[in-house]
């Protein structure tokens, strides 16, 4: 399919997410302007804020007859089942030994029904009602495949991660990113585009930008919409973070075989986050809580990015678990 081939564009004058005067304007708003669309939430262990996900994917100012959520678990131990259960979930089970990211995706999207895919990690809890609405308004261009949104750190976020959400996921639209970078925790896909590249299930991360790579060579536009925001909460440990780095920067051999991280890229990159990290740090008045957790998420994840980067054997199951099953 090539650009254009959308059947539900948005007239350009009417203002996406109003209603029109009189009941007739609101369901011709409701069942023609904006086309149904399925929320695709993986989870492993969610419990700490699937509730809250998913009641303010509730709230949302947009149609919910309209919206479906769809649940791909990958062997839940906690309350992830129940809570998805509670809120009408409808849940897709994925057994630990056949899961990938890719795979977990593309069994989601099989599953739905809606004419966009909206991704949301299970641990991203949208900051407002007009998120969905938000994420969603590139599309109705018909050139445009993918929209992706803000994404803000918690209280309880590494500083560092907050640091690398600010620059990845400004509060203004940016220029200076690849042109197919994204991100699917908090992501709008239309459909017919998945359907015709679907997610690679062998790749240890990055899934959604090599999907993103082959759109934009088909001349498929991404947009980024700051507008449409997400607080993401991490709580990994030292040797998750390690690990979550590794395994992306063995996806990004897939995606960019150019890109090479010899070990003095390493450490000229881990001196230089170190370094603006603690500069930042000084501003905010918070050094002394964050200089020794700042040195070990840097070490960690350019320690991760240049093992990843040298890892050209093929991946035992061992590993394998690792790398895709990482908690």
């Amino acid at each position: 399919m090539a650009p254009g081939a959308e059947p539900h564009e948005a007239p350009r004058h009417l203002p996406v997410g109003r209603f029109l005067p009189g009941s007739d304007g609101a369901k011709l708003w409701q069942y023609r302007l904006n086309p149904t669309c399925s929320i695709i939430i993986r989870t492993l262990n969610e419990e700490r804020y699937l509730g809250q996900v998913l009641a303010r994917i509730r709230e949302q100012d947009y149609p919910q007859s309209l919206v479906e959520v769809i649940v791909v678990d990958s062997g839940s131990t906690d309350r992830t089942l129940a809570i998805a259960g509670e809120h009408g979930c409808r849940v897709v089970h994925l057994a630990r030994q056949e899961f990938s990211f890719g795979r977990s995706l593309n069994l989601g999207c099989a599953a739905a029904s809606g004419q966009f895919l909206v991704f949301i990690s299970g641990h991203c809890v949208p900051v407002d009602v007009r998120w969905l609405w938000q994420i969603l308004q590139p599309l109705h261009e018909p050139t445009v495949a993918i929209a992706y949104g803000r994404q803000v750190g918690g209280p309880e976020s590494k500083f560092s991660e907050g640091v690398l959400l600010r620059k990845y996921f400004p509060e203004h639209e940016q220029t200076g990113q690849s042109p197919y970078f994204c991100n699917n925790a908090n992501l709008a896909l239309r459909r017919a585009c998945w359907e015709q590249f679907r997610f690679d299930e062998t790749l240890t991360g990055l899934e959604d930008m090599h999907l993103a790579r082959q759109l934009w060579e088909k001349q498929w536009k991404i947009r980024y919409v700051p507008g449409a925001g997400v607080y993401h909460y991490h709580h990994e440990r030292w040797a998750q973070v390690r690990r979550r780095y590794e395994r992306e920067a063995i996806a990004l051999q897939a995606i960019m075989p150019e890109v090479h991280v010899h070990w003095h890229d390493a450490v000229r990159y881990f001196v230089a986050g170190v370094m603006g990290d603690w500069a930042a740090a000084l501003r905010q008045k918070g050094w002394l809580r964050h200089a020794g957790g700042i040195v070990c998420f840097r070490f960690c994840q350019f320690y991760g990015a240049w093992r990843g980067n040298h890892a050209h054997r093929r991946l035992s199951q061992r590993e394998k678990d690792r790398y895709f099953y990482p908690h």
